[in-house]
């Protein structure tokens, strides 16, 4: 079992850079892919970003290609979600995802497919 804290999170301006940190707590870090998710209260639950256990591959949603990226440090049991040229769109709560199931690039974006979770940090950005 793996327990998920995410730090970072605050306003920022549009056009401004912010990096979410995830610490795990638990052993096995490196056995678990990771994801980023997003919500508002007006909208569900969204994919942002992922990285593979397996051989660290990276995919992101249409929507942040190309702004935000996301690594890990098994080392450190951490995951990083650096998020560039932030919109007013950005504006949600962000959650941090562990999973150890067997995950291919279609499931590995689903969020049912991930079965431990953060508790959320909070990213506005201002227009």
């Amino acid at each position: 079992q793996v327990r998920l804290v995410e730090s970072g999170g605050g306003l920022v301006q549009a056009g401004d850079s912010l990096k979410l940190s995830c610490a795990a707590s638990g052993r096995g870090f490196s056995n678990y892919h990771l994801g980023w998710f997003r919500q508002t209260p007006e909208k569900e639950r969204e994919f942002v970003a992922a990285i593979s256990r397996y051989d660290g591959s990276t995919y992101a949603s249409d929507s942040v290609k190309g702004r935000f990226s996301i690594s890990r440090e098994n080392d450190k049991n951490t995951v990083y979600l650096e998020m560039s040229n932030l919109r007013p769109a950005d504006t949600a709560v962000y959650y941090c995802a562990a999973s150890d199931l067997w995950l291919d690039a279609t499931r590995i974006i689903q969020d049912s497919k991930y079965n431990y979770w953060g508790q959320g940090t909070q990213v506005t950005v201002s227009a």
